[in-house]
């Protein structure tokens, strides 16, 4: 196993990002959306958080991320930023907030940076958001891009299946992450494509390249935290590795709980005044 020196950093900015990357050191990145899960993972040593529109599924119930607003990412994100220490944080745009119009995007970027205090933005799409990627970098705040399956168009796609497996989706993949390089994007996101396609897309742009199913050979992996707790069991891709199986664990908890209340056994002596 190869062993790469760590980059040591008290903050994890973008350049500290772009070090690792040249270092050859991975990018470990999670999703959060509460103040207690984010201080965990942030005490953990985690990279990356980012406040994800997936926050709409695993936080609402929802069975796409369409329906989460602008302020409700910016709840979410302020919760997150408050028990931060060391990670970056990353927040999604949401659906509705920049797409078809640059200056809306400008400032839904803008609302995130103020009030939640938060690190950066991310946006899904290429050169059919670049208007806006370049707008929010001019005025000062870091993009992360997303190529690859990106889950607002789901009803575009009309499929979660792997994107870019066509040598045509795959160069247009390619071009795309150029271009978001060129406009000044810092890193970006690839969901759910072939590892080959990952690897060149690492390999052939300067900034890190996160991976969320598309293999190995990028620069670091981004996970949903509650995919990966096991606190969701509905949702089993390819690329998810469960770390624990917290859904029965907690199930089972909360189970004891009201055996002990039902029988009389909570509180006992000791557990009152």
């Amino acid at each position: 196993m190869s062993v790469h020196k760590k980059v040591d950093a008290k903050k994890v900015t973008t350049h500290v990002l772009q070090s690792m990357k040249e270092h050859g050191e991975k990018i470990a990145m999670l999703t959060a959306y509460d103040y207690s899960t984010a201080r965990v993972l942030d005490d953990a040593g985690i990279d990356i958080l980012l406040v994800g529109d997936s926050a709409s599924n695993v936080m609402a119930g929802n069975e796409t991320t369409l329906p989460i607003t602008l302020d409700h990412m910016i709840y979410h994100a302020t919760s997150v930023v408050r028990a931060v220490g060391r990670a970056m944080v990353v927040v999604d745009l949401p659906f509705g907030s920049y797409q078809g119009n640059s200056k809306e995007a400008l400032n839904s970027a803008i609302r995130i940076m103020k009030e939640s205090g938060a690190h950066s933005i991310k946006l899904e799409g290429g050169a059919n958001v670049s208007e806006s990627v370049q707008r929010i970098i001019s005025a000062g705040i870091p993009v992360m891009g997303h190529l690859g399956l990106t889950p607002q168009s789901i009803y575009k796609f009309g499929t979660y299946t792997v994107r870019a497996t066509e040598e045509e989706e795959a160069n247009q993949l390619v071009e795309d992450a150029k271009l978001l390089e060129s406009l000044g994007c810092y890193a970006i996101v690839l969901e759910k494509i072939p590892a080959d396609l990952g690897k060149r897309v690492a390999e052939e742009v300067k900034i890190p390249i996160i991976g969320i199913g598309a293999g190995q050979y990028v620069d670091g992996q981004v996970l949903v935290v509650h995919d990966m707790l096991g606190i969701t069991k509905e949702f089993s891709p390819r690329f998810l590795r469960r770390y624990l199986n917290l859904y029965d664990n907690i199930k089972g908890a909360v189970e004891n709980y009201i055996d002990d209340v039902k029988s009389k056994d909570f509180p006992n002596d000791d557990e009152q005044y």
